[in-house]
């Protein structure tokens, strides 16, 4: 008996630390928007375009990488990039901060560490992920991110919809977390409930070695 279970520890153990052995995680944000349309708000294909500032013009790969995200998003609420005939602008910025948790003691970890917040788009990751049973021996990045959207009236010049997004935990795939945040800030668009919301979405992550 006993060499049958430690078997199927074994192979269990194995199955968790395969290279790009896919898990469903699920994306905790925290969600407050707010609108004041003043008209209709805006129906099905209503045209919009991006609005940058200047620091984001500086960093111009890195955004388009961002506004590429929330151009899926914005689709599936039924907005239609379209600069020429745009009725909005829609700002989008993200901040990530790297929070380096100590090492496994034995009991739990030692603490946290602050690393430089910034935006990675491709993630990064040490040591493994495990899970609740399999409590990682090395350090493993913390990540908090921040997404906040605002659309534009570019006819009267005025802010008439913003909504933030925050969200952490060890997902080290930045781009799918940043996706299913979009989601999250864009749900109940145009019209979302008052107050703050928990919104979970779902997404494919693949498990470190």
């Amino acid at each position: 008996m006993k060499r049958t279970l430690a078997a199927i520890f074994s192979v269990a153990f194995s199955v968790v630390l395969m290279t790009g052995c896919s898990s469903v995680q699920v994306v905790e944000s925290q969600v407050s928007a707010f609108y004041s349309w003043g008209a209709a708000p805006p129906g099905p294909a209503t045209p919009y375009r991006f609005e940058r500032l200047p620091s984001q013009q500086v960093v111009g790969a890195q955004q388009d990488t961002v506004e590429g995200l929330a151009r899926g998003a914005l689709a599936r609420v039924g907005l239609e990039l379209s600069p020429a005939t745009a009725r909005y602008s829609v700002q989008v910025t993200v901040a990530t901060q790297v929070i380096e948790r100590a090492p496994y003691n034995g009991d739990g970890y030692d603490g946290f560490g602050f690393s430089s917040p910034g935006f990675f788009p491709g993630g990064g990751s040490r040591g493994a992920l495990f899970g609740p049973s399999f409590p990682t021996l090395l350090s493993d990045p913390y990540y908090r991110r921040e997404l906040t959207l605002l659309m534009r009236d570019l006819g009267s010049g005025q802010v008439v919809f913003e909504t933030h997004a925050v969200s952490d935990g060890v997902q080290y795939e930045t781009l799918a977390v940043l996706a299913a945040m979009l989601d999250a800030a864009l749900n109940g668009f145009p019209q979302p409930p008052a107050g703050p919301r928990q919104i979970n979405i779902p997404i494919n992550a693949q498990i470190p070695r």
